[in-house]
């Protein structure tokens, strides 16, 4: 039986480009198959089998994008299926229509358990776009919440065996470029299609550029878990933004990155910031205590630190959330608000030619937005998520 049409008409589009006043869109299965203003989304539908929503003026763009996530409910992306299905329905409720799972670090042993279990998930369920490893291959003085113990080198057998686990589905990789093996394991890992990015790393500024030249794309949460800017030594950040391939993820939830700061990565990086929430488990649950790999985590106030060392543990950031901090208290244009959370992460996966856009023939994900940008629908493969 096929999916009647969804149309959602009177809308502000917001594409990461540009606003449309008075627009629509259609979906047909999950692909968008028109777009258009007025009352053109009319033609040719009969109307008694479709699905139709007005969207009173209020914005719609297209369904946020997260590459760097944890968590969600009290639940984590290393716990197995039932978890993440408690964490997509935490995120889809806040505009997040895909996903690529993060899972810190762990034995190779184990991680490889996992990225089998997500490369599972994705193949039935489209919300997934794949996994992230965010270590081990980290730098133990920048390593932020991650288990130093289990930290290492990128050997060649633990490379293979990561690659081997995920069949395909292992989106990207956070490495220490500083450290021996590094830059072979980055050519391998982009031999292998996955993006690799810098992160958690004590690198200086050449070193990130050689890595981004060796083919890094990524900077992971930019200023977070590296060197800062300084005007002598400016560091693996003004690396990422000299060269014009890397995509800076920003984690923005005032806590991580100051609003101004965030605005200069913007205006330093134009069209490569992509948002990430980076949550962890106690996203959209109470504050307590949680476990983040293997470390105790203390959430107060939402903010999210280690027991030991109070090193900040992840978020507890939606992307809903995001996107109003970079509006309202950072001052980016919406569309380019919007971007950040659409065109630039989908493009900096590889999937800019079907995802991130309202366009005929990208993936029908979409969120509704109020005035106040508040979330007031979701939908995601054409289906109403939220």
């Amino acid at each position: 039986m096929s999916t009647p049409p969804v149309v959602i008409h009177s809308a502000r589009l917001v594409s990461g480009a540009d606003t449309v006043t008075d627009a629509w869109v259609r979906f047909d299965g999950d692909q968008v198959t028109a777009r258009g203003i007025g009352d053109g989304w009319l033609h040719g539908l009969a109307i008694e089998s479709a699905t139709v929503t007005d969207a009173a003026g209020g914005f719609l763009t297209p369904g946020f994008i997260d590459i760097h996530c944890h968590g969600a409910g009290g639940a984590a992306a290393d716990e197995g299926d039932a978890a993440i299905e408690q964490v997509l329905a935490v995120h889809n409720a806040h505009g997040t229509t895909r996903s690529v799972l993060s899972l810190v670090t762990s034995s190779v042993d184990r991680l490889a358990h996992d990225l089998a279990t997500i490369a599972r998930f994705a193949e039935r369920d489209p919300r997934v776009l794949g996994a992230h490893l965010e270590g081990p291959f980290l730098d133990t003085e920048f390593r932020g919440a991650h288990d130093p113990g289990l930290l290492r080198g990128a050997d060649e057998a633990s490379v293979d065996l990561l690659l081997d686990a995920a069949a395909g589905t292992l989106r990207q990789i956070t490495i220490a470029p500083e450290h021996d093996g590094a830059l072979e394991a980055i050519a391998r890992f982009v031999a292998a299609d996955v993006r690799v990015a810098v992160g958690h790393t004590g690198a200086d500024f050449e070193t990130a550029l050689a890595a981004f030249d060796a083919g890094a794309t990524i900077l992971t949460h930019a200023f977070n878990g590296m060197r800062g800017i300084h005007h002598r030594a400016p560091g693996p950040v003004v690396a990422a933004m000299h060269a014009d391939h890397v995509t800076l993820e920003i984690i923005n939830d005032g806590v991580h990155v100051h609003p101004d700061v965030v605005k200069l990565a913007f205006a330093g990086a134009p069209g490569r910031v992509a948002l990430i929430t980076d949550a962890m488990a106690a996203t959209g649950s109470a504050d307590g205590v949680y476990v983040l790999g293997s470390l105790e985590v203390v959430v107060t106030d939402g903010v999210a630190r280690l027991r030991e060392g109070g090193s900040i543990a992840g978020s507890t950031l939606t992307q809903d959330d995001a996107l109003r901090r970079a509006v309202l208290d950072c001052g980016i244009p919406l569309d380019e608000a919007v971007g950040a959370l659409t065109v630039t992460p989908a493009a900096a996966i590889g999937r800019a030619g079907d995802l991130g856009r309202l366009d005929a023939g990208f993936a029908a994900d979409a969120v509704l937005l109020d005035a106040d940008l508040g979330v007031q629908a979701v939908w995601g493969a054409g289906a109403r998520l939220a």
